[in-house]
Order: C-alpha cells, then sequence, then structure tokens
C-alpha cells in the first residue's frame, strides 16, 4: 500500500494528482493518471487485487493533492472497464487538501455475485484524473474500516460539475448534464436518480462524511445514471 505521506511530499514538488487507497487501485503512475478510464492501467482480474464490495453500503477512500476537487464515484458489471459506467453518487466538491472517505456507497443490489471495476474520477486543477479498483460485488454492507478517514477540516458537498457529467457514458453515448434539480438521465444507462437537498453537516462516527451541506439525499433503491 502506498504511504498518502510520502506521496503527498513527492507530488506537491511536481504535480498534484490522487491517491485510491480503498478499493486498492489496480495501479497509479502520477505521470498518466489522466489516461482514462483507469490512468493508463489495463483490468485483469487474473493479476489485480480484487476486493470484495458491498452493494448494500460500502466506502471509498482517497488523499487528494488538492485543496479542492471534485469527485466522480462510478462502477460498471464491465471487466474491461470500456463503458457502462453508472454513477454511485452525484458529483461531489472537496475542500482540504489530504484523506477524504465517502461512506455508504451502495450498487445495485442484482450487481451481487458479479465482478465489476469501481472508478474514481477526479475534475483537477490539471484536469481530469482516473483510477480504478477491481471488485466482488457481495451482497449486505460494511462498516468502514481504520483506511476510511477525513482530514481534519475537510469538507464536502454534492455539485454539479460540466466537464464530468460531459464525459461519455460508453465510447457511442454521452449523457445529459444534471439538472438544477439533481435529477439525471443518460442513455448510457437505464438507471435514474432524484437528488433532493439536506440542509445539516455531518460527518459519520467512522470518519466518513454523510449528509454535508448541500448534499443531496440518495434513495436506497436508486443510483445515479451511468455518466462516464
Amino acid at each position: 500500500m502506498l504511504d498518502p505521506a510520502c506521496c503527498i511530499s513527492i507530488l506537491g514538488q511536481s504535480t498534484a494528482h490522487f491517491l485510491l487507497n480503498f478499493p486498492p487501485t489496480i495501479g497509479f503512475d502520477d505521470s498518466l493518471e489522466a489516461t482514462p478510464p483507469c490512468g493508463s492501467f489495463t483490468v485483469d482480474f487474473s493479476k489485480d487485487n480484487v476486493t470484495d464490495f458491498h452493494v448494500g453500503g460500502d466506502f471509498i477512500a482517497m488523499t487528494s493533492i488538492h485543496p479542492m476537487a471534485t469527485w466522480l464515484f462510478r462502477a460498471t458489471l464491465d471487466q474491461t472497464a470500456s463503458g457502462n459506467w453508472s454513477d454511485l453518487l452525484p458529483a461531489v466538491v472537496q475542500t482540504g487538501l489530504g484523506d477524504y472517505c465517502e461512506t455508504g456507497i451502495m450498487v445495485p443490489s442484482t450487481w451481487a455475485g458479479s465482478k465489476g471495476v469501481v472508478g474514481v474520477v477526479q475534475d483537477a486543477p490539471d484536469g481530469i484524473l482516473y483510477q480504478c479498483s477491481t471488485v466482488n460485488f457481495i451482497a449486505g454492507f460494511i462498516t468502514p474500516s481504520g483506511i476510511c478517514k477525513n482530514v481534519t477540516g475537510l469538507s464536502a458537498a454534492y455539485t454539479t460539475d460540466a466537464k464530468l457529467s460531459s464525459l461519455p457514458a460508453t465510447a457511442a453515448a454521452t449523457s445529459n448534464p444534471a439538472t438544477s434539480t439533481g435529477t439525471s438521465t443518460s442513455t448510457g444507462s437505464t438507471a435514474t436518480s432524484t437528488a433532493k437537498a439536506s440542509e445539516a453537516q455531518t460527518i459519520d462516527p467512522y470518519g466518513g462524511l454523510s449528509m454535508l451541506v448541500g448534499l443531496i439525499t440518495i434513495g436506497s433503491a436508486t443510483l445515479m445514471a451511468g455518466r462516464l
């Protein structure tokens, strides 16, 4: 596992990117992280560190080397990661450099028993950046572990991001940008979700950000439309 503190020091001297800590990344190359869909790495289930991901609620942990950036969390059952992506949450804008963990991330229950790819995309000052994890989707949910943590002073909120929403769900399909109500549709997926604004900022007991100021409550039986 990469040491985030070490990497922050190294990256800070050259360029600024992000690290995917959990689920484990299939690979990280600072100079090629802008290469879609997985930061220049090819998915290979025979060689990658394949991790269980609970369809009823799991977490994604990153380290950002940017003081501000926007995230998109997505997943696909396409084991080549070449398309059919579905958004797991609306875009999230993070303020605060360092560790960030998003908890309670769900995928359709019908995905349990299948292998797939979880992708994290960051809209950063130096461009759109990508990393991927190979996973086994399994039933149930998980209590976040110690790797799920947020740097002191971190804040996050759901937002719209024109760059992220304009990226294709597949090589041949593009999505409609999210509307002001937070409802999004896509030709790349039949899944839809209506987002409802929340007024309270809270941090869950395990260090993951739950509903933050301006965040959007996601229904447990819905999934944001595939946009990337």
